[in-house]
């Protein structure tokens, strides 16, 4: 299945930083975090599918270090989607081979 790639962006204080970044990791479909300040760039994450634990413990460390210094940030997460218009033929597909099999036998 193809996916393509969104861009959301959202403006957050500092003191709700940490907790935002990893309300997006453990949504699990982020390929990138990038947090700026007033425009500028800050720090950028890249995160891959099968990061977990230990692997994680720095980046959510500097979140830390950042938001107990930033006031209000911008993070722009870029996630992976699939793309919906081949999900919906799929469903489509599934639900007709659904119906020509209705599970009585002769």
């Amino acid at each position: 299945m193809d996916a393509k790639t969104v861009w959301e962006r959202a403006k957050i204080e500092g003191k709700d930083l940490l907790g935002y970044v990893q309300r997006i990791i453990r949504e699990g479909n982020a390929r990138r975090i990038i947090i700026k300040q007033k425009g500028t760039k800050f720090v950028e994450f890249p995160l891959t599918v099968g990061v977990v634990g230990a692997v994680l413990a720095p980046v959510l460390a500097a979140v830390g270090a950042i938001a107990a210094l930033a006031t209000e940030c911008t993070v722009e997460i870029e996630r992976t989607v699939p793309d919906a218009s081949k999900a919906s033929k799929t469903a489509a597909a599934t639900k007709k081979k659904a119906r020509r099999s209705s599970g009585r036998r002769s």
